[in-house]
């Protein structure tokens, strides 16, 4: 991998591959720029390829840098842009990397961005009277103090409860008879440093962008799992009408990656909507 240096000396490592107009990247807390590795083959064919390690991910250590909230992986994401001197980007963020482009969004505008693609994900996490497009459609105060009681006892056990004990009933029945899935998912999350990931949630879970999603100007594609963990498909449609003209794809019996699930039609829709062909 390749890496450049974040505006506080932050090493923020990428993998660049491929030849044409930029695609970049962003994975799921937890995860890596491996999360991407299945679409190369297809992306390769008209694009490069920025996937990077959100800081705080990836086994890279933190050295001096700032923790890895929100705010400040939406700066690093601008540091990349800068970097490599990218312009009219086509920007793809999963989860995390969803709430990252939206944050990038409100501090930085999308004067550098030509199209986006989100990827199962709610504007706003925790809910309220009011707002019930949250995680589970129930997940308040109390709930994400219990989840954050769980990270801090069994970082690895709490992030497998709140994907297994959500809205996907095929999780829940895996996960309770330890599949070894579940079992490759909490040896590869032991191995994580649980500090700058438990810092990285509470700054996910603090966020709103509701606000942002109407100022979003450019074409945007949204990828929803029918079979969400965490989100129903009212919160699919409530995003899709917030964002003006976005296209909404519903990935029946898929969970929280649908694009893992059915990696055929997400790279070939997103090649489409990236490319379209007149």
């Amino acid at each position: 991998m390749s890496h450049f240096l974040a505006d506080d000396g932050a090493k923020i490592h990428v993998k660049v591959s491929g030849e044409g107009s930029p695609i970049v990247m962003l994975h799921g807390w937890t995860s890596s720029h491996q999360e991407w590795f299945p679409f190369l083959n297809e992306l390769h064919r008209h694009h490069r390829v920025y996937r990077w390690d959100a800081r705080g991910h990836g086994g890279h250590p933190l050295d001096d840098g700032e923790p890895p909230t929100v705010e400040r992986m939406a700066r690093d994401l601008a540091n990349l842009l800068e970097h490599y001197r990218l312009d009219n980007v086509v920007a793809v963020g999963h989860s995390m990397g969803a709430l990252t482009l939206w944050q990038y969004i409100r501090d930085f505008g999308t004067d550098r961005l030509a199209k986006l693609c989100f990827i199962d994900q709610s504007p706003k996490l925790l809910t309220e009277p009011g707002w019930e497009h949250g995680i589970y459609g129930n997940f308040g105060p109390d709930k994400a103090n219990e989840l954050m009681t769980w990270l801090e006892e069994d970082f690895a056990e709490g992030v497998l409860k709140l994907t297994a004990f959500g809205l996907n009933e095929r999780a829940r029945e895996k996960y309770l008879a330890g599949a070894s899935g579940w079992e490759r998912s909490r040896a590869a999350l032991r191995a994580q440093n649980p500090r700058p990931l438990i810092t990285c949630w509470a700054s996910l879970t603090a966020a709103d962008y509701r606000d942002v999603l109407r100022r979003i100007d450019i074409p945007s594609m949204l990828v929803y799992g029918g079979q969400s963990n965490f989100y129903r498909t009212e919160t699919a449609h409530y995003v899709a009408n917030e964002i003006a003209d976005a296209v909404l794809h519903i990935y029946e019996g898929c969970d929280h990656s649908p694009h893992q699930w059915q990696r055929e039609r997400f790279a070939r829709e997103l090649m489409q909507f990236i490319d379209p062909v007149s």
